[in-house]
């Protein structure tokens, strides 16, 4: 069965109001990743996102394939989706609970894990699982969806083969006993030896024949290094296993990150794995099976759990940009990889703000001047085979984590850490964020600029002011200002003003996406090095930045798509 780890996405939990706050929090706790949205103006809580509309909500939510646990009538549900339903193998679990929590109705995403979804939050709640399906009432399984270890060779027959023991249609059971199919063997699925139908779990390398539903179980590890990956197929073929039944790929840690490795993982639909015994792969269990061919390995054990943990996982170091500090515009990509992390490393502050965490994730949490520090520690622990976030505001690679990941990484020799799995997901820039607070700041050319002398020298950073100015290129300051360096914005503001007219539109930005957001529109004549602090953003227009009266009474700021006169519509 489909455990909640292996769903489609984080799952996301939608309230109406907050008596179902409770029990969605309680959800929460037992869903990794799980989200909860709740309606403006009915649930203001710090860890509810807001959203305009119940029924846009959700269905935003199921277009993006995440699990939906909407705590409300099911009918709402049914109503809010009927006109995106079409395939159901497609379809992510969506379930109803009872606003007390008194039932849990799983009602689609039947072959995507619902039903186990449903029994697991049911056992939390201490309610009943109202499970409909045809199949798992009958005979406690289903087998269009699999569990986790078993693959059918021909599921496009897996409907039609359900339908017939429904039916009451016989069925000759094989191979189960043999590679721990206890899933199998524990449902209420009756062997017949005179059947009809067979089904048949078996690693072999063939095709399933007429009235037969072939399931392979992944017993077989492919251990293979950089010079013997290519060969890794030809081998399984020889030896009669089907490349369905691999569990996964084994490589020596230091050869972990080569091309011809990660092609064979990728081909053979498996996760990669790495052991620290070398190309023999002397240190893995003896009780396996073993076929050695053209320097492969293949380790065949008697259950799908004998070969599933060899090894250690193939460790990950992640750097992520959550945006200014509102959940709203965190990626997809960012959440999905802080709901895969089993490590967290950042600064304090930026730490919490991408929170909440499960209690099985480690927190590492530092000062923020320790960047490199940050970066090596990561890489420490990724080289163990954990799974690891290193924390950015904003974008992870502008003025933040991403380059001391990579500087790290270049500066080390050991094979380990560059065989760790390395990405970088982008973020919201503070830039980005207060631009579109105003309008469009940065409609046309800009540069992005640090005032922090830290580590470059002031003269570079003014010889850079200066030359932005003069191209007339939109400027936005980060790190402005310190209680250390309390003289340099002005300067800064100096710079600029010798070549941009008193009149040129600045944007000041605090705290964007926050509580206690701020956006002060005035002019480089006005502004001064009083109104800005390290938690905001400056962007300065160009000649030909404009402003104009909102609505609201505030102002609009943009820099024109043309430059120079204004084009004849």
């Amino acid at each position: 069965m489909m455990t909640s780890s292996a769903l489609p996405a984080a799952p996301a939990l939608l309230i109406l109001g907050t008596g179902s706050l409770p029990v969605a929090r309680r959800l929460r706790e037992i869903l990794p990743g799980a989200e909860i949205f709740g309606l403006r103006g009915r649930v203001e809580a710090d860890d509810v996102i807001p959203c305009d509309s119940f029924g846009d909500t959700l269905r935003l939510l199921f277009g993006r394939d995440r699990p939906v646990v909407a705590l409300c009538a099911a009918g709402i549900i049914i109503r809010a989706l009927a006109p995106l339903l079409g395939n159901k193998r497609a379809e992510p679990p969506v379930l109803a609970v009872a606003e007390d929590g008194s039932t849990v109705v799983p009602l689609l995403g039947g072959l995507r894990g619902v039903n186990t979804l449903a029994r697991q939050m049911a056992a939390a709640l201490g309610c009943p699982a109202a499970i409909t399906t045809s199949g798992e009432l009958r005979f406690t399984l289903t087998l269009e969806q699999l569990p986790p270890g078993f693959r059918a060779a021909n599921p496009q027959d897996s409907k039609r083969f359900m339908s017939d023991l429904l039916a009451g249609v016989g069925v000759r059971l094989n191979g189960h006993s043999d590679w721990g199919a206890d899933w199998l063997t524990d449902s209420r699925l009756t062997d017949d030896p005179d059947g009809p139908l067979r089904l048949t779990i078996s690693p072999e390398a063939r095709d399933a024949t007429p009235d037969e539903l072939l399931i392979r179980p992944q017993v077989v590890a492919v251990a293979v290094t950089a010079a013997s990956a290519d060969k890794a197929r030809s081998v399984l073929a020889r030896h009669g296993f089907s490349e369905q039944a691999v569990a996964c790929v084994l490589t020596p840690v230091e050869d972990a990150g080569a091309a011809a490795v990660l092609a064979l993982a990728t081909a053979l639909d498996c996760p990669q794995r790495v052991t620290p015994g070398g190309a023999g792969f002397a240190d893995l269990p003896p009780d396996l099976t073993r076929y050695q061919t053209d320097g492969v390995t293949l380790l065949v054990g008697a259950t799908p759990g004998a070969v599933r943990a060899l090894g250690q996982p193939r460790g990950s170091v992640t750097v992520i940009g959550t945006g200014p500090g509102n959940r709203e515009w965190m990626t997809p990509a960012v959440k999905a990889a802080l709901t895969a992390a089993t490590d967290v490393i950042g600064y304090q502050f930026y730490v919490d703000l991408a929170g909440p965490y499960r209690p099985d994730q480690v927190l590492h949490t530092s000062d923020n001047r320790v960047e490199l520090d940050r970066a090596r520690h990561a890489f420490r622990l990724a080289a163990e085979g954990r799974q690891v976030v290193v924390v950015s505001s904003g974008d992870g690679g502008i003025f933040a984590m991403a380059a001391a990941v990579l500087e790290a990484l270049e500066d080390s020799a050991d094979p380990v850490w560059h065989a760790v799995a390395l990405r970088v997901e982008p973020g919201v820039t503070a830039a980005q964020a207060a631009a579109a607070r105003s309008g469009a700041a940065l409609g046309h050319d800009f540069c992005v600029i640090s005032l922090s002398d830290n580590l470059k020298p002031w003269p570079v950073i003014v010889n850079r002011l200066d030359h932005a100015a003069a191209a007339d290129l939109v400027m936005a300051f980060y790190n402005p200002i310190s209680k250390a360096r309390p003289w340099q914005l002005a300067e800064a503001f100096d710079t600029v003003r010798r070549h941009r007219a008193p009149e040129t539109p600045v944007l000041l930005g605090r705290d964007i996406g926050r509580p206690a957001e701020r956006v002060t529109i005035t002019t480089l004549g006005e502004v001064c090095p009083d109104q800005v602090d390290m938690r905001t953003v400056v962007i300065i227009g160009s000649s030909h930045s404009r402003t104009f009266p909102r609505a609201d009474g505030k102002v609009w700021l943009y820099a024109p798509r043309w430059y120079g006169e204004k084009p004849v519509k």
